[in-house]
């Protein structure tokens, strides 16, 4: 590839023409709501390291099947460059709620991890303050009904669901993942066990179809957000469901073994990266297939209820990853090919994530928009989809989506997207800051200052480091890293408490 010219290129949409007649032909009929009659609905459901190849509307030839997922993408509208803040699941809980990016807040790392390397850790807060005011306190405000299932992984008793806007709590505590997805259920709290044997995706679906339901016997508007343990380890399905994934392996040809990651046709080594880890290079785990349909088959089942009550014209539907997919550690369910790493890393497998928005009467149905955004987006943009006055104080780092979401054609450019990891992860991730600007990624590692550049139009992958014939836009782009660390007094690495080894002082 030879030398980028000009200034940084910004991101461009794409569509078919197909997609403009949608396009306008939605525009042209907006619903009563869209008009501002009716104060508009919000289901918010959030994966937990369900990764970007993972479902059919990014990836046809994926080995899951997603079908009630791949419906919704074609009823709304797809990001294919939309971000989680962090690598990591707490970080981008975080911001998703505060509008802020972790650096900002110290909430680095999920709560609370603690491991060293090199260098130690940067300080990490692991409780979202009371202080904040959040997308649900907000809502809340406004007149919305809050609802929260799920996983939660933001705080200890006190700094609970319900101590941050939600009227509601279902499963939410301060555990990250549940020790048993069958119940009765271990490690998750504020959920009272159901029937012997009863998966904990599905009791999460009918806990907020209940809601649904006594929110159709009310005029107020609803928040609902569901939050998945699935698929976070441990991987657990129901048993007929690991079984239609075996055979399925086996009528294509593949010898499987559930768990198995010895045979070198499922992973390789990552390249060029410390502390050489494998990753699985395929998309053949029978346990982890099961897992993704029960969440789509869940997903399902709450947007059926929701058409059934006949709400599906006033309510606005939102679905995201925390993180990138599991694919260097832990049993390395999933493969995040051709995005390079995965959970815990700063490539684009750690942290791109499968988005779908739907806007009724607003989105055009089965476009899909390549305007890069993150995760602290959401805040201010459904402010903005629901009327409400929007808190520029509260989601300083967050930018309204809805000029996209209106217009796929816009020249809507959210801005630089900025990214801090000052952590070793569990998944072997280095410590790294990052930007994006257009189509160009900048990673910094923060154990030696190391520059990565790429071009992700033409790189996808990420195999192609561009840091020694770009040295204009790495200095271009490592100025705009600096500033923005130093504005949101983002935290180093500190000194080896052993060796007593400092780490450099890069900003």
């Amino acid at each position: 590839m030879g030398h980028l010219k000009g200034k940084i290129k910004a991101p461009s949409i794409m569509f078919s023409r197909l997609h403009l007649l949608l396009f306008l032909f939605t525009i042209g009929g907006l619903s009563a709501y869209g008009q501002g009659n009716k104060k508009l609905n919000v289901l918010f459901i959030l994966a937990d390291d369900l990764g970007y190849m993972d479902v059919g509307f990014n990836n046809p030839a994926t080995f899951y099947e997603t079908p009630n997922l791949d419906a919704l993408a074609k009823s709304g509208m797809v990001f294919t460059d939309f971000y989680a803040a962090c690598q990591v699941c707490s970080p981008t809980r975080a911001s998703i709620l505060t509008g802020k990016y972790p650096a900002r807040e110290n909430t680095t790392n999920y709560f609370s991890g603690k491991r060293s390397g090199k260098f130690e850790p940067a300080v990490l807060v692991d409780e979202m303050s009371t202080d904040e005011v959040t997308l649900a306190e907000t809502l809340k405000e406004g007149g919305y009904r809050t609802f929260f299932a799920g996983k939660w992984h933001l705080g200890r008793e006190g700094s609970w669901p319900t101590d941050h806007g939600f009227d509601i709590n279902k499963g939410g505590g301060s555990n990250g993942l549940p020790r048993s997805y069958f119940s009765p259920y271990k490690n998750v709290e504020n959920l009272a066990p159901g029937p012997q044997g009863e998966y904990l995706t599905t009791r999460l679906a009918s806990e907020s179809i209940q809601f649904l339901n006594d929110s159709a016997k009310t005029e107020d508007p609803f928040f609902l957000y569901l939050s998945f343990y699935s698929v976070h380890t441990p991987l657990q399905a129901p048993r007929d469901l690991v079984q239609k994934y075996k055979s399925k392996a086996e009528k294509l040809g593949i010898d499987i073994k559930v768990g198995n990651i010895d045979a070198g046709r499922e992973r390789q080594v990552l390249p060029d990266v410390k502390g050489k880890r494998a990753v699985r290079i395929r998309q053949d785990h029978a346990v982890y297939a099961a897992m993704v349909e029960s969440m789509d088959t869940a997903v399902g089942r709450i947007l059926q209820r929701i058409e059934e009550l006949d709400l599906k014209e006033e309510t606005a539907v939102f679905f995201m990853s925390d993180n990138g997919g599991l694919s260097t550690s832990e049993g390395l369910p999933t493969s995040n090919l051709p995005l390079r790493g995965g959970k815990g890393w700063m490539y684009e497998g750690g942290i791109r994530e499968p988005v779908v928005i739907r806007w009724p009467g607003v989105t055009a149905p089965g476009t899909r928009c390549q305007i890069p955004a993150v995760s602290t987006d959401f805040y201010p943009t459904i402010l903005e989809m629901t009327g409400l006055s929007g808190k520029p104080e509260q989601h300083e780092d967050g930018v309204s989506l809805v000029p996209a979401l209106k217009n796929a054609f816009t020249k809507f450019n959210r801005g630089p997207i900025f990214f801090h990891y000052p952590h070793y992860s569990n998944q072997g991730g280095f410590p790294a800051s990052a930007v994006r600007i257009g189509d160009l990624k900048l990673i910094q590692d923060l154990e030696d200052g190391a520059y990565e550049l790429y071009d992700l139009n033409d790189d996808i992958a990420e195999h192609n480091n561009l840091e020694q014939l770009e040295a204009e836009k790495v200095k271009e782009m490592g100025d705009i890293l600096n500033a923005w660390r130093r504005e949101v007094d983002a935290q180093p690495l500190r000194p080896n408490s052993k060796t007593g080894a400092k780490p450099p002082k890069l900003w």
